[in-house]
C-alpha cells in the first residue's frame, strides 16, 4: 500500500486491509460520504479547484477539505484503482431531464465492474448515495434519502435522489468519459458568472441518517421524519457552521458573506 492510499484510508476512517471486493467497496463509500463534505468554497473565493491527482489528494486528504464531483469522485476513482478495482469514469448531466444535453459534463461519476456486475459509485453528488448501486432499474432507501435508477428511451440512465422534496437527478451512459467534455464543463462551472456554483455557496454532508445542506445562508438538516431549516445571521456564524457541522476550518469564508446576503432573495424568494 502506498503512503498516499494509507493517508486517504486514514482520512475517511477505513480500518483493515482493503481488498477489491464488495465488502471493501461498500465500506469505502460509506466511510467517504460520512467524512468528506461536498463544497464549492474555492469556486466562491475565485480560486481554481484541484486538477491533478496530487492536488486533489493534498486538498481533500492532507488539508482535510471537501470538494465537488470532479475532486471527490476523482479521489475515489484513484483509490479504487490503487486497490485493484475495475473502474470506469463516466460523464454525467445533472438535471439533463429538464435542461437537455447541454448539461452533460457537469458531473463525474464512476462505474465499478465487480463479479460481472456493473455498479454506480458516486461520492460526489452531495453524499446522498450511501453505497454502490447496481446499474439496473430499482430504488432503495439510503436514509434520509430515497434513491433510484431508471433507464430512459434514449439509452441514458437516470439516477435520482429525494428527501422530502422533488427529485434531483443526473443522467449518464456507461461508456468511458471523454475527459475533454468533463474539463470544458468544469471550467465553465468554475468561472462563468451564469454557473450556479459561481453564484451560490453550496456545502453538503452526510452524518449517518442525517444530511446537512448549506445553500447560501440557509442551513437545512434532512432526517427520516422531515426537514429542519434555519437562516444564518452573520459571517461569524457562517464560519462556525462550516467548522462545527461540516468539519471545514475556513475562516476566509467570512469574506463571502456580503455576496451570500445579496444572493439570498434570488435563492429563497419571499423570505
Amino acid at each position: 500500500m502506498t503512503t498516499e492510499l494509507a493517508a486517504y484510508l486514514d482520512r475517511i476512517g477505513f480500518a483493515g486491509p482493503p481488498q477489491a471486493d464488495g465488502a471493501t467497496l461498500d465500506a469505502l463509500c460509506r466511510a467517504h460520504t460520512n467524512t468528506i463534505p461536498f463544497e464549492n468554497i474555492d469556486v466562491q473565493l475565485g480560486r481554481k479547484t484541484a486538477r491533478s491527482q496530487s492536488e486533489i489528494h493534498d486538498k481533500l486528504v492532507s488539508r482535510e477539505r471537501g470538494g465537488w464531483c470532479y475532486e471527490q469522485n476523482g479521489l475515489m476513482g484513484w483509490a479504487l484503482d490503487e486497490i485493484g478495482f475495475d473502474v470506469t469514469r463516466l460523464v454525467g448531466g445533472v438535471m439533463r431531464e429538464q435542461a437537455g444535453d447541454g448539461q452533460l459534463g457537469n458531473h463525474l461519476c464512476l462505474l465499478v465492474r465487480l463479479a460481472e456486475e456493473d455498479l454506480l459509485v458516486d461520492v460526489g453528488f452531495g453524499s446522498s448515495l450511501l453505497g454502490p448501486m447496481p446499474i439496473m432499474t430499482g430504488a432503495r432507501v439510503d436514509a434520509p434519502f430515497q434513491v433510484g435508477l431508471t433507464q430512459a428511451d434514449d439509452g441514458y440512465w437516470r439516477f435520482w435522489e429525494s428527501a422530502h422534496a422533488d427529485p434531483f437527478s443526473f443522467d449518464f451512459k456507461t461508456a468511458p468519459a471523454d475527459p475533454s467534455v468533463l474539463d470544458a464543463k468544469r471550467i465553465w462551472q468554475e468561472t462563468d458568472p451564469a454557473s450556479p456554483f459561481v453564484q451560490n455557496l453550496v456545502v453538503r454532508r452526510r452524518d449517518g441518517v442525517l444530511h446537512h445542506t448549506l445553500r447560501g445562508k440557509v442551513l437545512t438538516t434532512a432526517s427520516i421524519v422531515g426537514l429542519d431549516s434555519r437562516e444564518l445571521a452573520t459571517a461569524d456564524e457562517l464560519v462556525d457552521v462550516l467548522d462545527d457541522v461540516f468539519g471545514l476550518d475556513m475562516p476566509e469564508a467570512a469574506s463571502l458573506w456580503p455576496a451570500i446576503t445579496a444572493r439570498h432573495e434570488a435563492l429563497f424568494p419571499g423570505t
